[in-house]
């Protein structure tokens, strides 16, 4: 008896869904409207004892005729569609059971098609069943079904409440399949010709299904490649809208996930904005650090300053709970939301360091990538890496090596032991280099400044050997890259110089729009009237005047108090684009310094110093090491018969002014100076 009570009563649940409704609006907190629906007064008697066939007719609602599937337009992102589909359903939805015909379906390639419903009997009225059906359990649906039609053939043969599990179910299956494997299963998944009914009934249940469900089921289309602005994903974007004060912190974490996989489009944008409310409301209450990551990925780099500052304070809580795991992954977090917290991140980077032998090489990547566009800089988390990847070369590939060595070019970091011992690696097989990797290597060498002793000219030889075998297919952007590089270190294979100095090569570089072309053809130039004197060569690109980059107001007056104005020159603008800050004159012996007059005086017997005062960018990160251009230049003042003095900047600034004339006065008077500035000047060249 109570089992028939129990179907009476849930088949009068089904009932009520063909009834009349009227809708009213609710106001939410965060400013979402949420569709309440309020029922008639009627009588259950009634509509059992009254003609079922003209009630059910009167109270059906068109649901699904006309509906738009797909739509490109200003409110949904297109990929790939271009033209407006409609789908059409010629009948009206009853409760019984709908199936698709197989002849007309969803055709990705062709567009959508006109899809034609109809009925088909069941063997079991759904209004006789005696008991409720139980849910359809995603996970053991995924461990019988070996495919995404396999799980659609399951819905086929008799839906189950709630179906968006069957969308769960299909992205447990494609995470084991291959990415060849995935595209052919997708394909074959949109083609099925249950395919669109599954998505009209999550459509259905959306306003009743739970909300981790809803979520959970939107994930997944998101990941299975459904396009976004198919009517079925915007839709439920629509519903979480209106249910979203209806998230936990499990909720919290996979609407982060979701809306860090799509890409803007209205709804997201406004799903973003109503998230962040929600997180400002709740983050003191989120217990798991995972969620916690998850929400500051998902907020975005143009989440309010406060939002972000509010977060940052939560991690730093929650920072004795971190694992290694969660403080290799809270570098791309604070990135994703372009927050640098330095106490937090120096506490990640011990952890990181401490554990790097457990760090797999893309975390790693990622971690520095993530320094980079924080520009946060942290040495001995770069020197630990580095050693790490040094310790264990052997088991890297080249290419992996490489792209390490581009990112700690990014972030000016010179490791000369991993640098030498790529530099061995190159040379025992320079074959496995294509043009690429040749044109990084040359190019993070050339920036970082970096030369081994014992083996630099066989490594440049090397590699001029190996740029040689694609002259015959190479860009002349590359190739000027290449050889703007080997200038840089001073070395000069006219065999890869002299394609560039075709007029018609050189007006293309100049007609490319490109300054960066210009500028280095400008260096060539240079490198080839300077360093090969008896090279003639034609102007390769326009000249440009060079202007003061960094303010030098303190040096100036520091140089005026103890020489006076006459006896120094200031913005000097010197011969092949160079730019010095100030040039002094002293007699040969460095005994006294000469004042500039219209008197010449013998070059023999003058020893002209220029000054330089150059920026921390201009130096590695340990600020000892000056990087290409400014070893190339100072190379090239020096045969301009210049002694080349630098001023580091930092250094001026946080100095009192008779400290920045007592620097100053050390630096040009002191036979020790010149003499450490030569010893250096040589070793990089």
């Amino acid at each position: 008896m109570n089992s028939r009570a129990g179907s009476f009563l849930w088949n009068l649940r089904r009932f009520s869904t063909l009834v009349p409704t009227s809708r009213t609006m609710r106001l939410y907190p965060l400013g979402f409207s949420r569709m309440k629906i309020v029922y008639s007064n009627w009588n259950p008697r009634n509509l059992l004892l009254s003609d079922f066939g003209n009630g059910v007719q009167s109270s059906i609602r068109y649901l699904f005729q006309d509906v738009l599937i797909f739509k490109s337009g200003d409110n949904f992102q297109t990929k790939g569609i271009g033209t407006e589909t409609v789908l059409t359903v010629d009948r009206l939805l009853c409760p019984r059971r709908l199936s698709f015909d197989s002849k007309h379906s969803l055709d990705p390639d062709d567009g959508l098609k006109k899809i034609t419903f109809h009925h088909k009997a069941s063997n079991e009225d759904m209004l006789t069943k005696e008991t409720k059906p139980t849910p359809v359990n995603y996970k053991k649906l995924s461990q019988e079904c070996s495919s995404l039609s396999d799980v659609l053939d399951t819905f086929s043969e008799g839906p189950i409440f709630p179906s968006s599990d069957y969308f769960s179910a299909m992205w447990i299956i494609a995470k084991r399949m291959s990415d060849d494997q995935k595209r052919v299963e997708r394909q074959l998944m949109f083609n099925h010709p249950v395919f669109n009914q599954l998505c009209e009934q999550v459509m259905r249940e959306s306003k009743i299904m739970h909300c981790d469900h809803l979520l959970f089921s939107l994930h997944a289309m998101v990941k299975l490649g459904i396009p976004q602005n198919a009517l079925l994903v915007q839709t439920l974007l629509r519903v979480v809208q209106e249910r979203i004060n209806e998230c936990d912190e499990k909720c919290l974490s996979v609407l982060s996930s979701i809306l860090e996989a799509m890409e803007p489009c209205k709804n997201v944008d406004v799903l973003r904005a109503g998230l962040r409310i929600l997180v400002d409301q709740q983050v003191w209450k989120i217990e798991h650090v995972f969620t916690l990551q998850a929400v500051i990925r998902c907020v975005g780099k143009d989440a309010p300053i406060a939002l972000k500052r509010k977060l940052e304070m939560k991690t730093l809580r929650e920072l004795d709970r971190f694992s290694d795991l969660n403080s290799q992954h809270m570098f791309e977090a604070l990135d994703a939301m372009n927050h640098c917290s330095i106490i937090f991140l120096d506490e990640c980077s011990k952890m990181v360091i401490g554990n790097i032998h457990g760090c797999p090489f893309k975390v790693l990547i990622n971690i520095l990538q993530s320094c980079r566009d924080l520009q946060y800089c942290n040495l001995d988390l770069f020197k630990g890496t580095a050693d790490y990847v040094a310790t264990t070369i052997d088991i890297w590939k080249l290419k992996q090596v490489l792209f390490l060595l581009i990112l700690f070019d990014n972030l000016g970091f010179r490791h000369t032991d991993l640098m030498d011992l790529f530099m061995k690696k190159v040379i025992a097989d320079p074959s496995s280099l294509n043009m690429k990797s040749i044109i990084c290597i040359l190019h993070v060498y050339s920036s970082l400044n970096h030369f081994y002793k014992c083996q630099t000219s066989e490594f440049q030889e090397v590699m001029a050997t190996s740029l040689t075998g694609y002259l015959h297919h190479i860009s002349s952007e590359n190739l000027l890259n290449a050889v703007c590089s080997f200038c840089s270190m001073n070395h000069f294979a006219m065999a890869r110089i002299n394609p560039l100095l075709q007029k018609d090569v050189i007006n293309e570089l100049l007609m490319s729009g490109d300054e960066r072309n210009a500028h280095k053809l400008r260096i060539l130039a240079a490198c080839l009237k300077l360093d090969i004197s008896c090279h003639n060569t034609i102007d390769l690109a326009p000249p440009l005047l060079s202007t003061a980059l960094y303010p030098t107001v303190k040096v100036a007056d520091a140089l005026s108090s103890f020489l006076g104005e006459e006896y120094f020159s200031e913005n000097r603008q010197l011969p092949h684009n160079y730019y010095i800050n100030f040039e002094v004159r002293m007699d040969i012996n460095r005994s006294k310094v000469l004042p500039f007059s219209d008197v010449v005086i013998s070059a023999a017997d003058t020893q002209r110093v220029a000054e330089l005062c150059v920026p921390r960018s201009t130096y590695c990160l340990d600020l000892a090491h000056p990087r290409g251009f400014l070893a190339m230049k100072m190379r090239h003042l020096k045969v301009m018969a210049f002694h080349v003095i630098l001023v580091c900047n930092w250094e001026v600034e946080r100095l009192e002014m008779q400290d920045v004339v007592t620097l100053l006065k050390t630096k040009l008077y002191s036979a020790e100076a010149f003499l450490t500035a030569d010893v250096n000047l040589q070793s990089m060249c």
